[in-house]
């Protein structure tokens, strides 16, 4: 007995050839992202072998754009991106200009329109939010100077193309005023806005946290996604306005609230399923040809988005007074595109204004460079290791010589307290309150203003360097305590603090238990760990 069943058979195909060629791809130590694209070459119309519904793939899509807008919105953090808008903000903003302008160049040499260059140009311009996440997680940079820079110039880059997905369908109007048309497409969006900052905000967060306090784990996870694709079918409804905006916003309104962490979890499983299929569905527009047809096309391309890009945000960052090594793995993150360049090109080919050979190239493009992607950015991070190496041979000279230096006792024994993040912050203010003289260390600007009005001093520099150290009165201080997030960059900087003052008692921070043993081994005494504070305070209330 046979049953017709599109649907059933293009979400089956979809996922099972996708989860088989992502698993290639992790093997070899590429993204998923590749091999979920490659799945959808796979099944798609431009290959021999079973072809899925392209109808229903292309539905089953949108509802992968609107998870994948509401996960977006849900992780938008305007803190993180207001502690980097120094540079974010303008860099962003100008690399985005640079990418633009160079496919818009390409284009023109292709023979397509100005409006079809401009979208090509925008889509090669933003990188993929999964493959840079990906890329940071994995190497424990996210909390890093480089990881906030590269994590908030991707928002401003979304925030962009946010913009540009509402703004394209009323420029790409034919036959009318485009003045008046774009006028029009701000009065609805500015009118959802409103709605959603006014009445959304507070019915949004009144009905999530209702259905928490029922205790039904299965009727908040539906409650979410209830909301997400509510609020993005409505705002196409009603206002006329994209599903990716209000999508967007429903995300970034339940993001402000208390339970966004676990909106999160609850909805990831299907917000990763449906982005698989997004992905899938991406792939089946793929025309292999491409590669054979316009190779020279593709090869700019690529050029465009792994080496254009990247020598603009490389530029950028160090016009900003940043180091060469943040430089580069700022550049290296953006080096690819992904999901809001696929977008865009869909939006783009179905209004008209991209021609199928754009989206083509840009698909290949994103499939190339995300290839290229962990090689690139790996070989960027073991060229900022090596260089490490070498400074510390050079530092551990000076600290030796520093060592040697007879030095003056304080005679108040000050505390030196190295970085100012969150967890530096809560130290400095304890400090304070207790009347104890300190002085801070921190290497980003854009935070050291912060403790002015507390510490002591304030010294801009790497803690690394023995010459900063020295600065800071180490040899005559009686603790050090070491507030960054890196545990093994605070091990090195302990065993430096050490070689200048034996007599110090050092005091760091840890994540795991191999950065306690690491600690331990280089010099710190005590080494605060987040999960054990947690256990022995609940096991002490548990006996108590």
């Amino acid at each position: 007995m046979t049953h017709h069943t599109p649907l059933i058979a293009t979400i089956v195909a979809g996922l099972v050839v996708a989860f088989l060629m992502g698993a290639l791809a992790q093997r070899l130590r590429v993204s998923p992202l590749a091999g979920y694209l490659l799945a959808g070459v796979l099944v798609g119309p431009f290959t021999p072998g079973y072809v899925v519904d392209a109808r229903l793939a292309g539905e089953l899509a949108e509802l992968g754009v609107i998870l994948l807008m509401f996960g977006v919105g849900l992780h938008f953090s305007l803190r993180d991106l207001m502690a980097v808008k120094n540079i974010a903000v303008p860099g962003a903003v100008v690399q985005i200009g640079v990418a633009t302008l160079l496919g818009l160049g390409l284009s023109q040499m292709l023979g397509w329109s100005i409006p079809g260059g401009i979208v090509f140009g925008l889509a090669l311009s933003v990188a993929s939010t999964v493959v840079l996440l990906r890329a940071l997680e994995s190497r424990n940079l996210i909390e890093t100077e480089r990881g906030r820079i590269a994590v908030g110039w991707l928002i401003v880059e979304d925030l962009a193309m946010v913009l540009a997905l509402v703004m394209l369908p009323a420029l790409a109007g034919r036959g009318g005023d485009v003045g008046l048309a774009l006028g029009l497409t701000a009065l609805k969006v500015a009118g959802f806005i409103a709605f959603m900052l006014i009445v959304g905000r507070r019915v949004i967060p009144w009905v999530l946290h209702w259905v928490a306090h029922t205790g039904s784990r299965e009727l908040f996870r539906l409650a979410v996604l209830a909301i997400a694709l509510g609020v993005a079918f409505g705002a196409a409804a009603l206002f006329d306005v994209s599903f990716a905006l209000g999508a967007f916003f429903a995300g970034m309104i339940l993001g402000e609230t208390r339970l966004s962490k676990r909106a999160a979890e609850e909805t990831l499983p299907l917000r990763d399923a449906f982005a698989v299929l997004f992905f899938v569905s991406v792939g089946m527009l793929f025309n292999p040809a491409v590669v054979t047809e316009q190779p020279w096309a593709l090869l700019a391309t690529v050029l465009i988005i792994v080496i254009g890009k990247s020598v603009a945000a490389y530029a950028i960052v160090r016009a900003f007074g940043h180091k060469d090594g943040t430089a580069f793995t700022v550049s290296a993150s953006l080096a690819q595109i992904g999901e809001f360049s696929f977008i865009l090109a869909g939006l783009g080919v179905t209004l008209g204004v991209l021609p199928a050979e754009g989206r083509d190239l840009i698909l290949a493009g994103a499939i190339i460079s995300i290839l290229l992607h962990p090689f690139i950015f790996g070989a960027v991070e073991n060229r900022r290791a090596e260089r490490k190496r070498l400074e510390q041979a050079a530092a551990d000279a000076i600290v030796a010589a520093a060592a040697a230096e007879p030095e003056e006792e304080c005679p108040d024994c000050h505390v030196v307290l190295i970085g100012y993040g969150r967890v530096g912050h809560l130290l400095g203010e304890g400090l304070a309150k207790a009347g104890q003289r300190f002085v801070v260390i921190e290497d980003q600007k854009d935070i050291v203003e912060a403790a002015r009005g507390l510490a002591s001093e304030v010294i801009v520099g790497n803690a690394a360097d023995a010459a900063v150290l020295k600065r800071a009165g180490l040899a005559n201080a009686s603790r050090l305590l070491l507030a960054i997030p890196e545990g093994f960059e605070a091990g090195q900087i302990a065993e430096k603090a050490r070689a200048i003052n034996p007599a110090l008692v050092i005091i760091a921070r840890a994540h795991s238990d191999e950065e306690v043993d690491y600690l331990g081994r280089h010099g710190a005494h005590h080494v605060v760990m987040g999960e054990r504070e947690i256990a022995a305070r609940m096991l002490g209330l548990a006996t108590a």
